[in-house]
């Protein structure tokens, strides 16, 4: 079974010190967005969806302070662990006063900040439940079965673990890439496996959507695909 992983913004103006975070990072396992700003960083926390956010207080033009009130103000499903140099007993308070589900000062060790990410992704993200839905389709985990509309879906069992990826990542936009990487399991091949996801993916499109009114999965011309809530 596929296990869906957690997706990480850094947001940090320190172009070094992002790159480590960003390969440090992607070598223990998790997929990780970058941004420089504040006005980036938001951009991408609405459009990507992260599920951590470590964040930089010294940015240009807003703070990251300005940042973490806007996304608490919104009610933003996401945990943030401040990163910062700004490391007094006052600098933390008002961090965790602000919002932050963290803080950790620089200069930090790289065990420590993934051991911290670990424990705030186990305390606020739930374990995956055994039926997932979105809209009338319904994936039964234990089962490895799927349904829509009270239908069964006959699913290869590549193209049950291909569309529990994409109901994993709902509402977001899933490369190529992320699914060789994830679901095919390959990271070092000379052959781009592009030919056969696209065939995979339009004979998965034939069975979940063809037969029913409402298309719940999406092409992003030149990005990847896209598995979206129905629009009432």
């Amino acid at each position: 079974m596929v296990q869906v992983r957690s997706r990480i913004l850094v947001v940090e103006d320190d172009r070094k010190m992002s790159a480590a975070l960003v390969s440090g990072l992607e070598a223990a396992g998790y997929e990780v967005l970058a941004a420089e700003s504040a006005e980036e960083g938001f951009f991408l926390v609405h459009t990507q969806r992260p599920d951590l956010m470590l964040l930089d207080l010294t940015l240009p033009y807003r703070n990251g302070l300005d940042i973490l009130r806007q996304i608490r103000a919104e009610k933003l499903d996401l945990r943030v662990l401040i990163l910062t140099s700004h490391n007094t007993v006052e600098d933390r308070v008002a961090g965790l006063n602000t919002g932050a589900d963290d803080y950790l000062g620089k200069p930090f060790s790289f065990p420590e900040l993934t051991a911290r990410i670990d424990a705030l992704l186990r305390r606020f993200l739930p374990s995956q439940p055994s039926m997932i839905s979105v809209g009338d389709l319904v994936l039964d985990t234990k089962a490895r079965t799927a349904s829509r509309a009270n239908e069964r879906l006959e699913l290869t069992a590549r193209e049950f673990d291909l569309l529990l990826y994409l109901v994993g990542n709902v509402g977001r936009t899933v490369s190529r890439e992320m699914l060789a990487r994830d679901v095919w399991r390959e990271t070092s091949r000379y052959t781009p496996l592009d030919n056969v996801i696209d065939v995979q993916m339009a004979r998965l499109r034939r069975k979940i959507d063809d037969p029913f009114p409402i298309k719940l999965l999406q092409t992003i011309r030149g990005v990847g695909f896209s598995l979206r809530e129905p629009q009432l």
